[in-house]
């Protein structure tokens, strides 16, 4: 396991493979152009960091706090965000693919146009998140709690959707399968048939 005070360190382009950090705190650490490759960060801070057009494959981010932290242009690939907050986060635009965000908390993220294609989303607070014309095809949006979300416009086709979720977020235009559509009038208290 490596240091655990990272904070305001000048960490710009450094490519780490398989370590593991537990506790540490890299506020206000200088992680631009960064690539972590298998490693493993538990419980670490990443308070005003600046982690734009960085890249993670096969990284695990486990219950960590981001706040006010860039991530623009950030890259995650085969990673884990499980449980991971993200507060005030300037994350336009971040690219995820096939990385889990079970439990994140993207409350009031701005994130509109993001391609969510099938990541698995359970249990995750979208709270007041702007997910305008966010591609979700196949996500698994399981238990996440969409009050105030925004996703007008959005593609949820093979989504699964909870159907309090149908009614808490603003779904206006958005593209939905047979399934959620019957889901979704069921949720407003329509009867179907």
């Amino acid at each position: 396991m490596d240091n655990l005070d990272y904070a305001d360190a000048v960490l710009f382009g450094q490519r780490w493979e398989g370590k593991a950090f537990v506790g540490a705190d890299f506020t206000e650490a200088d992680m631009r152009g960064m690539e972590t490759v298998n490693c493993t960060f538990t419980d670490c801070t990443f308070d005003r960091t600046d982690l734009g057009d960085s890249k993670h494959r096969a990284s695990a981010f486990r219950s960590c706090k981001f706040d006010r932290a860039v991530l623009n242009g950030a890259t995650f690939d085969s990673c884990t965000l499980l449980g991971s907050m993200f507060v005030e986060c300037s994350m336009r635009p971040i690219h995820l693919t096939e990385t889990d965000l079970t439990l994140v908390g993207w409350t009031g993220a701005r994130v509109p146009k993001i391609d969510l294609t099938g990541a698995r989303l359970r249990e995750a607070n979208l709270e007041g998140a702007n997910l305008k014309d966010a591609t979700l095809r196949d996500a698994d949006l399981t238990g996440a709690r969409l009050r105030e979300a925004n996703l007008t416009g959005a593609d949820l086709r093979g989504a699964r959707l909870d159907a309090n979720s149908l009614v808490a977020a603003t779904l206006t235009g958005a593209r939905v399968d047979l399934d959620t559509a019957v889901a979704f009038a069921a949720a407003h208290g329509l009867r179907v048939g």
